[in-house]
């Protein structure tokens, strides 16, 4: 069986919903709201145990990378979907077919400061970075291999 290859993604939060300190507490999570097509879609197929995450503050004064965390557990239905009472209720996802997925994650580090956006759209090698470009609002985005170690050499 051949070995699988370390993927590598961004995850959005607003620190006054769930932020890296949230993390860091809890241990792990699972990521759930997401609804997105695109996003739901990666977290389904793509996201696996072992993948590193960025863990990004989004609506925060500066919005950046805030710390890494780690895939724990692939993709499943996210049970937020199916409560009356949650945000993020959508009366069309059944248990029988869910529409919305979630991944689990876990902390690994906080940094010693927040990356913010302008500093990660003026680094060497992350131009083409998804969050870097203009109008990128996906919460849930692929890193290649190059900008996760170009980020995450940015703090310790």
């Amino acid at each position: 069986m051949p070995s699988k290859t370390r993927r590598y993604w961004l995850l959005k939060s607003e620190p006054d919903c769930y932020s890296i300190d949230d993390l860091q507490r809890d241990g792990t999570t699972f990521w759930s709201g997401v609804r997105n097509y695109q996003a739901r879609n990666f977290m389904r197929d793509e996201m696996k145990p072992g993948d590193g995450v960025l863990y990004y503050h989004s609506s925060a004064e500066p919005p950046g990378v805030a710390g890494l965390a780690e895939v724990v557990r692939e993709g499943y239905p996210d049970h937020t979907a199916l409560d009356p009472e949650d945000d993020h209720y959508d009366p069309k996802s059944t248990p029988e077919n869910p529409i919305w997925m979630m991944v689990d994650v876990k902390f690994v580090k906080k940094f010693s400061g927040i990356i913010p956006l302008s500093e990660l759209k003026e680094t060497a090698g992350l131009e083409k970075m998804m969050v870097t470009q203009r109008g990128s609002r996906l919460s849930v985005q692929p890193v290649t291999p190059e900008e996760w170690k170009i980020v995450t050499k940015m703090r310790k």
